[in-house]
């Protein structure tokens, strides 16, 4: 029996051709988010380690970042490197998910209220979304990062106040309350500003490589993500090392060195001039990109699988 395709059916068919394929869930981000955060962790904590060390430690314990390490290694093992690394991989999994999550969901918000007419999210859109993200991610990543700096700069057992990540949550809030929990959100948000740069710049590489090489979909989200990271962290670095400063900070309100942001930069120029806010750059750097452009490309995977 032979089928023939009425006028009315035809002009669905042409529809369907013509009309671009359905956003993916605003969900998705938020699981996707999630493969993210266990690649970056097993990439990049003992590079975050050496850093948090050398941003934090009383002036000439370390000569440099291969002097660090090698302290580490002699007088702890192999297991210095990981020490805090609990709260990153339960924390990188829970941000990464609300990050990228978040990501995805204020991308479609401004491409829905602010460019409806156009075929794709241009720059600026880009970078907004990245703020917006930056921002939300905030709220559950500096208690989380406090917990990992306070652990990772117990040295031996002279400094050992905290056996985990649940002790320093609940010596902190025994001493202060949430607002021990929450004493770095402020410098927090001031870093995570600088996720305007990682996102825009991020869009930048992608539609470089897109127009300009015949690397497959994965090796673009690899090296994007690995080169965004890298300029997020060249702009964003001073002011994480004033977020850890603060978060290693006394707990206790009447012992704080740094009650406000400001304190903080004020110290670290005291203290090492303009050079300290770049302490511990390197292994920073030399993390940034194979953790990052691992975890985007697992990100950007996963959310192709799924969709």
């Amino acid at each position: 029996m032979s089928y023939a395709v009425t006028d009315k059916e035809d002009e669905l068919l042409e529809l369907r051709k013509e009309s671009p394929s359905q956003p993916p869930p605003r969900y998705l981000g938020f699981v996707a988010g999630v493969f993210s955060g266990v690649t970056k962790n097993a990439v990049g904590h003992p590079f975050d380690t050496v850093k948090v060390r050398l941003q934090t430690a009383p002036k000439g314990m370390f000569k440099g970042p291969m002097d660090c390490v090698w302290q580490t290694l002699k007088k702890e093992g192999a297991g210095g490197f990981y020490k805090g690394f609990t709260p990153p991989l339960i924390g990188w999994v829970l941000m990464d998910s609300v990050m990228l999550g978040s990501l995805h969901v204020y991308r479609r918000l401004v491409k829905e209220n602010f460019y409806p007419d156009e075929k794709k999210l241009p720059l600026l859109g880009h970078v907004i979304a990245g703020l917006g993200s930056g921002l939300t991610v905030s709220f559950v990543a500096a208690p989380i990062e406090q917990f990992k700096a306070r652990l990772q700069v117990q040295y031996d057992a002279k400094s050992r106040i905290y056996s985990g990540p649940l002790d320093v949550a609940k010596k902190l809030y025994k001493v202060s309350g949430i607002r021990g929990i929450y004493s770095g959100l402020l410098s927090t948000m001031i870093f995570r500003t600088n996720f305007i740069f990682w996102w825009g710049s991020y869009e930048i590489f992608t539609n470089y490589f897109e127009a300009n090489t015949k690397m497959s979909k994965p090796s673009i989200n690899f090296w994007a993500g690995g080169l965004s990271a890298t300029v997020f962290w060249i702009f964003a670095y001073p002011s994480d090392v004033v977020k850890q400063t603060i978060m290693t900070d006394s707990p206790i309100r009447a012992e704080k060195k740094f009650p406000r942001w400001i304190d903080a930069v004020k110290y670290i120029y005291h203290e090492r001039g303009l050079a300290g806010f770049t302490r511990g750059f390197g292994p920073s750097i030399l993390r940034s990109f194979p953790a990052n452009a691992a975890a985007l490309a697992a990100f950007e995977a996963v959310m192709r699988f799924l969709h």
